[in-house]
């Protein structure tokens, strides 16, 4: 299964198990996201990212600059908290 069936599939599920009201919401935040035109701002895949520092688990500072020089590396975001 292809990673396009595979979203398609959580999509449609997802309409099962999302209250309408939910759903209604969540669509209405993302019509108003795509209006703001920030989709033309979102960096592509082949982009490069500014160099950043953040603090890590132990509230370091680590930059990506210094984690480059070490090697590739994957940038993961996520929401919530612990």
């Amino acid at each position: 299964m292809s990673l396009q069936e595979q979203l398609d599939e959580l999509r449609a599920k997802s309409k099962t198990r999302i209250p309408p009201e939910a759903q209604a919401v969540m669509q209405r935040s993302i019509d108003e996201l795509r209006a703001s035109g920030i989709l033309s701002r979102v960096p592509k895949v082949v982009d490069r990212a500014p160099d950043f520092t953040l603090p890590n688990a132990a509230g370091q500072p680590v930059s990506l600059a210094g984690l480059l020089a070490k090697g590739p590396v994957v940038v993961s975001f996520y929401r919530g908290r612990w």
